[in-house]
């Protein structure tokens, strides 16, 4: 596990959000939609909020590895790093003929949009059905998701 690239990844969420939710792109959708005001805005504690979507982004972020990279698949076929050195012969055959497959920025990107469009997408849309959001609120927010997915999945996958 790369932990410099799962912090890439994870505040890689953030430039996404500055421009995604900015009211010359979504921002001005969302806010109508979501029932947010400039005023109600205004009273937020930003450093909570930008603490927490750190720390969630981290959470997506360190889970999203386990879904663009295949190699970790393996390595828990043999009970993880601490018994990777004892496993038996055909794991270190393995890894040294597809240790390095798949680990491109594209293929990592495919996996992150496809985790986004069949993870954050139903996740979303079932609580804005509950909420009784519009279409138009689940796809600002499922669409940043599967954007920042896409993007973490990229950096996820490239980064050895």
């Amino acid at each position: 596990m790369n932990f410099t690239a799962v912090l890439v990844a994870a505040l890689s969420t953030l430039p996404v959000g500055f421009i995604w939710f900015n009211p010359k792109v979504f921002g001005t959708i969302w806010m109508r939609e979501s029932g947010m005001t400039e005023e109600k805005a205004k009273t937020a504690n930003m450093f909570k909020v930008f603490g927490f979507v750190i720390l969630f982004s981290i959470m997506a972020a360190f889970v999203m590895q386990f879904l663009v990279i295949h190699q970790l698949g393996a390595l828990g076929m043999v009970g993880g790093p601490d018994l990777a050195l004892t496993a038996k012969p055909s794991y270190s055959e393995f890894m040294a003929d597809y240790g390095h497959a798949f680990r491109t920025f594209k293929h990592g990107m495919l996996h992150g949009f496809m985790s986004g469009l069949f993870l954050a997408l139903p996740i979303i849309g079932t609580n804005a059905m509950f909420e009784m959001k519009s279409w138009k609120y689940i796809f600002v927010h499922a669409g940043y998701w599967i954007v920042c997915f896409t993007i973490m999945g990229g950096i996820l996958s490239a980064w050895e």
